[in-house]
């Protein structure tokens, strides 16, 4: 897996998902200011469609998570778990950083 270059690390709004194409994968990356910089599939594992970049950021009990907007289902940024009740998969997570001013994704 390569390091690859996503852009600016100022085009990444803070506290909310960007999308990117990463060898024709979408990666939602996140810049959650005071928790770091996280990487995850865009795909909802439920409904199949391309929208956690879109999700709400928080976090449950000091673990960083987003929001999946269709089906309020929550997962963990860190290790891409489901957070919760229910069952519908786990996503994937990808390492992340910045480096002189860019953000680069591991995929």
């Amino acid at each position: 897996m390569n390091w690859n270059d996503c852009g600016p690390a100022a085009n990444f709004a803070p506290e909310l998902g960007s999308c990117v194409k990463i060898n024709d994968e979408q990666i939602a990356i996140f810049n959650l200011q005071e928790r770091g910089w996280y990487a995850t599939q865009n795909l909802c594992p439920h409904e199949k469609r391309m929208v956690l970049a879109r999700g709400l950021t928080g976090d449950a009990n000091g673990e960083p998570k987003v929001v999946c907007p269709l089906h309020k289902r929550n997962f963990s940024l860190k290790t891409g778990c489901q957070i919760g009740d229910s069952d519908c998969g786990q996503i994937r997570t990808y390492p992340v950083k910045v480096e002189n001013g860019r953000v680069l994704v591991q995929a």
